[in-house]
């Protein structure tokens, strides 16, 4: 359940700007609602000038190209030192061929996830020095290498670092440090991506008359990837990047960038950010999670198409076993939940396994913060040693939580939104326990669904979807529109696709609209007709038969009027006195039922025998006459007297009614006598 939120705008203001910009006003109601409230800032953000600010404004980049230079000029071999995710394997790819291009003598690697973990490392340093390697470049990685920059230096290495990961304390000794969140870095845009910063240096290395077009002709369509796939704001320079690269890729020459195309069944067709999110992203991504990210390089650089076909193939392959994987972790996690719901009633939740693919738990992660609105950790442990890869909630600084434990761990790194950290097997209690006490007190920011504005359904047609199209490429910081269907009363379901999927019909007034949802199946879509609904839907086209029509697909739906925010508080109250942390008297009593609470409750439960949905449902069908905390602790309370039995998993949720014949006495569960000793 998330927070719904509707963004505000100054009707008059937006209706200015669309004469003087001479757009459409949706389009100019659209900017505004995002930021773009003047004109000089919406005609910057629809320009196709490529304004991509000079690279010399990051701290080092002359130290960086003043040290590759000389290395270019003494034949010194250069390796570029890379990461094993869509960011590194397209950084790697970029400045190992622009460094190829100019005759240095170079080579690339890349750590194996699996043997090597992230970042530089001892035994790859003793390589790159058998290997007669005397300057590394790092890219997306190296701003925590502080230990493993000394170590080569001791060797006789240099090393340069590019990354664009948040500095933890110590800045490595490094030639240079090329980082934009650098305390004292006056970089006007800091949120590239690894191959962002790359990109950047190449242009520094090109020199003062760097031909920006050229070089983005060359790589925007690596850069595009990388940046898609690292998540970064697609904003500023990051859309610069992304709306070349995407044009580039529809005629791509590279012959992996080709096949690759070919087998997401998107050569020869319009590609955007979604496309490569959810078709070339993965493919990379999976050769990195199980130790091929070689594979992946080898693949962007071949001239060789037999070759790049048997990459390809094997990174589709790969896609699939990481998605087995994830389905299998997924699994063991759930079992985990129901048999201890308590570890997803954390602020942060930490959840533990054995020998878990460490290349996969960030996906895991992400689906489960996903599921729970809550920053999730997840740990796979093997022996003595632990990994572990988090994903957090805008509002929440999960790097900042991780850090604040790191003389308790042997790597940490990352970012607000996604960190990654090692630790002793033996120190996952004493860590569990910290970030416990971390959020102590702490109001955890809502998971929050952002709709860009509300609309009437008379007004749905095509047309507003060309005019979304100059708002792409869409992607985080400038996510596709949602938009707020509000009061609309459903009027048929129909199932779609081997009732995978289900078609709802609603209307408003004489407005009649279809409107398709592919994430809840027509058994778990908790409304009937007849219902007052409000949705969140996206806008598309579906062309059949040569003709356009409107498609409407359904982000989140809830009853009309219903305020979210009140009853995901009500489950943070329930939450919190669950773990034991303090709550006010007020609070308390707001989650505690009265008999008639209970009858409601059980009367639904058992004249439906039992219910199949998420427990926010109830609310639903109880017509919110209870709030969310009560509901929970009377399925608590009901389910220690015998009286159902409540399985609640990370998709599914069961309540058994059990029938008896027997009296039983509320009072007598333990919840309920732990809330009237705490009031």
């Amino acid at each position: 359940m998330k927070q719904w939120t509707v963004a505000k705008f100054d009707k008059t203001a937006s209706g200015d700007l669309a004469q003087k910009c001479g757009i459409p006003p949706f389009l100019a109601m659209l900017l505004s609602i995002r930021g773009f409230d003047t004109e000089e800032k919406i005609t910057s953000f629809l320009s196709d000038e490529p304004l991509i600010a000079n690279p010399f404004e990051i701290k080092d980049m002359d130290k960086a190209v003043a040290r590759i230079t000389m290395a270019l000029d003494n034949f010194e071999k250069i390796c570029v030192y890379g990461d094993y995710d869509a960011d590194g394997v397209t950084s790697t790819t970029l400045l190992y061929s622009y460094l190829e291009t100019i005759d240095a003598n170079v080579m690339y690697y890349i750590p194996s996830r699996e043997d090597e973990g992230y970042g530089l490392n001892n035994k790859a340093i003793d390589y790159l020095k058998e290997q007669n390697v005397s300057l590394i470049v790092t890219v997306d990685n190296g701003i925590a290498a502080v230990d493993e920059v000394d170590y080569a230096s001791s060797l006789g290495i240099d090393v340069v670092i590019t990354d664009h990961h948040t500095p933890i304390d110590t800045i490595p000794n490094a030639c240079a440090v090329v980082d934009m969140h650098q305390k004292d870095c006056k970089s006007r845009f800091k949120m590239l991506s690894g191959v962002g910063v790359a990109f950047k240096l190449v242009m520094a290395l090109e020199g003062e008359y760097a031909d920006v077009i050229y070089l983005l002709e060359n790589y925007a369509d690596l850069v595009c990837i990388g940046t898609i796939g690292d998540i970064v704001p697609l904003v500023d320079e990051n859309r610069i990047f992304v709306k070349y690269g995407l044009e580039i890729l529809k005629n791509s020459e590279r012959i992996g960038v080709r096949t690759l195309l070919k087998e997401c069944s998107l050569l020869n067709k319009n590609i955007d950010s979604t496309s490569v999110s959810f078709g070339i992203v993965p493919r990379i991504n999976a050769a990195g999670r199980l130790g091929l990210s070689h594979d992946c390089v080898t693949l962007l650089l071949t001239d060789d198409e037999s070759r790049a076909g048997e990459i390809t193939k094997k990174l589709a392959k790969d896609n699939n076993k990481r998605k087995e994987i994830e389905t299998e972790i997924l699994s063991k996690i759930n079992e985990e939940i129901l048999r201890n719901p308590s570890i997803v009633m954390d602020k942060i939740i930490v959840i533990d396994g054995e020998n878990w693919h460490q290349g996969v738990i960030g996906i895991v992660a992400s689906r489960i913060k996903d599921i729970y609105g809550k920053p999730v950790i997840i740990i796979t442990k093997d022996g003595e040693t632990a990994k572990a890869s988090g994903r957090s909630i805008e509002g929440f600084s999960l790097c900042d939580a991780v850090f604040s434990c790191k003389d308790i761990l042997t790597h940490c790194g990352g970012h607000p939104m996604a960190v990654g950290l090692s630790l002793n097997t033996a120190n996952i209690p004493e860590l569990k326990k910290r970030l416990k006490d971390y959020t102590s007190g702490v109001q955890m920011p809502y998971d929050t669904l952002k709709i860009d504005c509300k609309l009437n359904p008379a007004m749905l047609d095509a047309s507003l979807v060309h005019i979304l199209e100059y708002l792409e490429p869409y992607g985080s910081n400038n996510e596709k529109p949602i938009f707020g269907l509000y009061n609309m009363v459903i009027k048929d379901l129909t199932p779609v696709k081997d009732n995978k999927y289900i078609r709802i019909s609603l209307s408003r007034g004489s407005s009649v609209i279809q409107v398709m949802s592919f994430s809840i199946s027509p058994n778990e879509f908790p409304f009937k007709r007849g219902d007052c609904v409000d949705l969140a839907v996206t806008l598309d086209l579906n062309e059949y038969k040569g003709m356009e029509n409107l498609s409407i697909i359904l982000k989140d739906i809830k009853p009309a009027g219903f305020k979210n925010s009140e009853y995901i508080n009500s489950l943070r109250i329930f939450e919190a006195f669950c773990m034991g942390e303090a709550k006010s008297r007020d609070e308390l009593i707001s989650i505690y039922p009265q008999r008639e609470d209970f009858a409601a409750v059980y009367r639904l439960i058992r004249n439906s025998n039992g219910f199949r949905y998420k427990v926010e449902n109830l609310c639903n069908r109880l017509a919110h006459k209870i709030s969310f905390g009560k509901i929970k602790v009377i399925l608590e309370a009901m389910n220690e007297l015998g009286l159902i039995e409540i399985y609640e998993g990370l998709k599914t949720t069961e309540i058994k009614y059990i029938q008896t014949t027997n009296k039983v006495n509320l009072l007598s569960s333990q919840i309920i006598r732990s809330l009237r000793e705490a009031l």
